[in-house]
């Protein structure tokens, strides 16, 4: 990789099912991605739809430099099986001082140790889609994404008393606390909310707000 893709890309370490999918998804929005890990059956599995993998253990500082790891702009350490190589890459990362670094943790000890060592970003994919898939499950919720301070965007199908109204009529914002953002009707185009936007039955509605409000919302009948 020229030394320019490699400003603008991302180093990918540890190709498991985490750090498979984001060097996927990133390669298919036209990121630059240089992918490693140390076994040689993921890096087969790989080659086909990675422009750039590498066989190697980034636990070794001296393999960061071979692979040119301080030329990228952001590195996600995709390791977790195994705490002490996540903690030992991740500290070689830091010390070469230039990418932004996102790392997995398994377990809150663990992400404070990735804080405490110098991961610009600590990320829990497992906990992350536990809360998010209860949520889906503890009422109408078809999409839930929540941040940091306790607000969430979710897709929804409305509560019956909002049906066949406005969004005048209904004063879903006064009354629920909760705004609509947008609809989606069957077979049309998502439309973002105004006044006078009609919420039907079969619609799917858009909703942000604080998540206790929101799920006091869909769980309506």
């Amino acid at each position: 990789m020229a030394r320019r893709a490699r400003d603008e890309g991302v180093l990918v370490i540890g190709l498991g099912r985490f750090g498979a999918a984001i060097a996927v998804t990133l390669e298919s929005l036209g990121t630059q991605v240089l992918a490693i890990d140390e076994h040689e059956d993921l890096v087969q599995k790989y080659s086909g739809q990675l422009t750039h993998v590498v066989r190697a253990d980034a636990t070794q500082p001296e393999v960061l430099d071979q692979v040119g790891a301080s030329d990228f702009s952001v590195a996600v350490v995709g390791v977790g099986t195994s705490i002490e190589s996540s903690v030992l890459i991740a500290a070689n990362l830091v010390d070469l001082g230039k990418p932004v670094i996102w790392a997995k943790a398994i377990s809150t000890a663990h992400g404070r140790i990735l804080q405490r060592i110098g991961a610009h970003h600590v990320v829990y994919p497992e906990a992350d889609a536990g809360k998010r898939v209860a949520h889906l499950v503890n009422g109408r919720l078809m999409d839930f994404i929540e941040f940091d301070d306790d607000f969430a965007i979710v897709k929804m199908r409305p509560p019956r008393e909002v049906q066949g109204k406005s969004l005048a009529e209904s004063d879903i914002r006064a009354t629920f606390g909760v705004t609509v953002v947008g609809v989606k009707s069957p077979g049309k185009d998502f439309t973002y909310a105004a006044p006078d936007t009609m919420v039907d039955p079969h619609d799917l509605v858009i909703v942000s707000g604080h998540t206790d409000l929101i799920e006091k919302f869909s769980n309506r009948p």
